[in-house]
């Protein structure tokens, strides 16, 4: 008896807890790029890309762009050499026929005979001569990339730390080339594949992107939120190794929903004989998760399409399609060995956290600079999970100018106990003939009231 016969008999069940997941995707790529250009305008990036002299910027950073074509190589290669293998085993096969024919002694050997499996063999020699050769060409082409790839990096490792001013330019250059490159990979992974084509033929950086991937996978997600899994199906087929030492159940989930659609149909009949056939290789019964989703989908043959019972009913919600596109873009980056959080996020998030200080957040307005990036409302959204950073040493900025609080401006205070810097009120004073005004509650004093503050 297989597991599903075993489940079909068994009326136990519990709570499907996984939630639902949904994506949106944008219209409007101008808009998009627009705000993530901002992003980098802001000291939020840069100042994060830029890393300290002991730490390597291209191990952290450039893993997503070496590791990539590497990967693909290593693919191209293992498929290259099953081809081989098998038309090679293909030519051995041909040969030994032709080596029987011509050895045998019962009947006898005519031309014709000899002819037939002479000709078998070259063609058989011809097809392992193309397939060696479109398979070299494959090669070949994810060779020339890691190459290009590596050159670019090199490029920026020569010229670093040089002090010429054509090495200098050079430099920024590069720097916005990477920037431009890392925000084409966030867009690919939140599904934004216009808007990071369009910015990498812009940038005239494809060559150094992974948009071939994405894309590759925007073809299986736009069949599945078509509801058509047969793409899907072939991408695992095509990646079952690699897949199975992930303990990917991507396979599984697609199944199972192929299951839940012929549930929908009415089709009862078919799709026991669809779990049969293909749910029950994948279910492990020492798997408590597995086994109770194969116990839902089961489950729900009794149930019909149109209960209100959960968790059966949120098997019949369409919302599942978008769980599967989300879990196979995951899946996919992992083949990859790339982490789950894009570069851009990564960098942003340091970024916003260095920046980051109680006072950006404070509900009077007040304690909050307009050039600080964090202050800003988009900002001060993303960071609010994000701790505030370690400063071992305080900086005081005046808040009219912006020009930190030091000798050369050093802290006044006026008689209402607000404190700004001395160039920023000697600017106003001769203004407006020795009279200073509170930027906070618009009052007006004479310069001469204000007290010179010290900070110990």
């Amino acid at each position: 008896m297989s597991v599903v016969d075993v489940v079909l008999l068994s009326s136990s069940a519990r709570l499907d807890r996984n939630p639902s997941i949904r994506t949106t995707h944008l219209s409007d790529h101008e808009s998009l790029l627009s705000t993530a250009r901002s992003l980098f305008a802001s000291r939020v990036i840069p100042s994060v890309l830029d890393l300290p002299s002991g730490m390597s910027d291209v191990t952290a950073i450039e893993h997503p762009t070496l590791k990539v074509p590497y990967e693909i190589l290593n693919k191209k290669f293992r498929s290259s050499q099953k081809n081989i293998d098998r038309e090679v085993s293909h030519v051995q096969t041909a040969v030994k026929d032709l080596e029987d024919g011509i050895n045998k002694t019962d009947t006898k050997v005519t031309v014709g005979t000899i002819t037939d499996l002479l000709s078998g063999v070259i063609d058989k020699m011809e097809m392992l001569k193309r397939k060696a050769h479109d398979s070299m060409a494959d090669e070949l082409e994810a060779a020339s990339n890691c190459k290009r790839r590596l050159d670019h990096v090199k490029e920026y490792c020569s010229k670093k730390g040089s002090t010429s001013t054509s090495d200098t330019a050079a430099v920024q250059a590069w720097k916005k080339k990477r920037l431009d490159r890392v925000l084409v990979e966030h867009l690919l992974r939140s599904g934004f594949y216009d808007t990071a084509v369009k910015l990498a033929k812009q940038s005239d950086i494809v060559h150094l992107t992974n948009i071939g991937l994405f894309l590759t996978s925007r073809e299986v997600e736009e069949a599945l939120r078509n509801r058509d899994t047969s793409k899907c199906l072939a991408w695992c087929y095509d990646n079952k190794s690699k897949l199975r030492k992930q303990h990917s159940n991507l396979e599984l989930n697609v199944r199972t929903q192929e299951v839940i659609e012929l549930i929908r149909k009415g089709e009862r009949k078919e799709a026991v004989k669809h779990a049969r056939k293909y749910l029950s290789p994948h279910v492990d019964p020492n798997e408590p998760s597995t086994l109770e989703d194969l116990q839902h989908c089961m489950t729900l043959l009794a149930f019909g399409p149109n209960t209100t019972l959960r968790p059966y009913s949120n098997l019949m919600d369409e919302s599942r399609w978008e769980k599967l596109i989300t879990q196979f873009r995951e899946e996919n980056v992992k083949l990859f060995q790339l982490s789950s959080t894009s570069v851009f996020w990564a960098t942003l998030q340091c970024g916003l956290s260095c920046l980051k200080t109680p006072q950006c957040y404070r509900r009077d307005e007040q304690g909050k600079v307009q050039d600080c990036p964090v202050c800003s409302p988009l900002m001060n959204q993303l960071a609010s999970n994000l701790p505030c950073a370690h400063a071992s040493q305080s900086r005081l900025f005046c808040s009219a100018s912006g020009q930190p609080l030091n000798e050369h401006n050093q802290p006044m205070m006026l008689p209402n106990g607000y404190v700004y810097g001395s160039i920023a009120l000697q600017q106003m004073a001769d203004q407006n003939r020795g009279s200073v005004t509170c930027p906070r509650t618009k009052k007006v004093f004479d310069y001469g009231q204000c007290q010179k503050v010290f900070v110990m």
